[in-house]
């Protein structure tokens, strides 16, 4: 794990370096040439998306955090789960979203939170569900939970600061006003871009290190391995409203919501027998397969939140004897 940790700290140090370049690009432009006000500012700005990034989430996914009376069967599964990784239990929340999902998010180890979709508790059987909580919680226990909710934030600000000032804020209003407003919504949405490349990269190292976690965690690989399918078609299904609403937060996503139209071919050639799952012959021929991806594959992959599904699916399949 150090070398997933020391990249997630380099990238880290990158958006810092982000933050404080659109600090100081406002301060040269209000007329303040200042360096340690400029830093000041940017480390002010990093202590704040620090506290107030789970609150977000919160927000963001309308979580509710729920005790065992009503989740019991949820509570065992990740008591159980969580003796295995040894680490402290997590919150644990029910996002009231149909998008079917899970994910974890925290400021600490201590601090975490592991949350499931309504979507996902209506599609996943039990072996399914604990192998997707198994690798939810190797992202607690892997320590880049705190990372992406820190890189997190800042792309998620951007993306509704540019579609507030673009679409409601006056950008189409023909006065002086609408012109600054359009201009605030484009740089809003400049930034967005270069912060949210960062998030792309550092969601998708972890995922590979969180898969094969759930994997050494007690769940067979093709457990998590037709959970990704079944996501992956359960999120073809949703409209286009309900994916742009949790655009800012993919990255902390088991897949990548906007790809799955595209990954669903793909993923019919592993389902031989056409059943909606993969089970353990499946992922066993796939292992022996070459996965060769185009150009506009590669493309795809290198702006998503996660890696391409029949790469990392094939990757999985590799665990079973680790």
């Amino acid at each position: 794990m150090i070398s997933l940790r020391l990249r997630m700290y380099l990238l880290l140090a990158v958006l810092f370096g982000v933050v404080y370049m659109i600090v100081t690009v406002i301060g040269t432009s209000m007329g303040m040439d200042n360096f340690y006000f400029y830093l000041g500012v940017a480390f002010v700005l990093m202590a704040i998306q620090y506290m107030v990034g789970p609150k977000l989430v919160e927000w963001s996914m309308h979580i509710e955090y729920v005790d065992r009376a009503r989740y019991p069967e949820l509570h065992e599964m990740v008591e159980e789960l969580t003796r295995r990784a040894g680490i402290p239990k997590p919150k644990i929340g029910i996002a009231h979203v149909g998008l079917p999902n899970a994910f974890a998010f925290g400021r600490w180890m201590s601090d975490s939170r592991v949350c499931v979709t309504d979507g996902i508790l209506k599609l996943l059987n039990k072996e399914e569900l604990r192998a997707v909580l198994g690798h939810e919680l190797s992202h607690v226990r892997n320590r880049d939970v705190l990372t992406i909710t820190v890189l997190s934030v800042i792309p998620m600000v951007l993306y509704r600061i540019a579609w507030y000032f673009l679409f409601w804020g006056g950008g189409r209003r023909r006065d002086n006003s609408g012109a600054n407003t359009a201009l605030i919504g484009l740089a809003a949405l400049l930034f967005y871009f270069v912060t949210n490349l960062l998030v792309l990269y550092a969601s998708r190292i972890r995922e590979y290190f969180a898969d094969k976690g759930s994997v050494s965690l007690g769940n067979p690989p093709e457990r998590l391995a037709s959970a990704l399918y079944k996501l992956v078609y359960g999120s073809a299904r949703m409209d286009k409203e309900a994916l742009r609403d949790v655009e800012g937060l993919k990255a902390f996503f088991l897949n990548d919501p906007s790809c799955a139209s595209r990954e669903i071919s793909e993923l019919r050639q592993i389902d031989m027998d056409h059943s909606g799952t993969i089970d353990a012959d499946e992922l066993d021929a796939i292992r022996r397969k070459t996965v060769r991806l185009t150009t506009g594959d590669k493309l795809m992959e290198f702006m998503s939140t996660h890696p391409n599904m029949l790469k990392r699916i094939k990757a999985l399949s590799g665990y079973r004897n680790t």
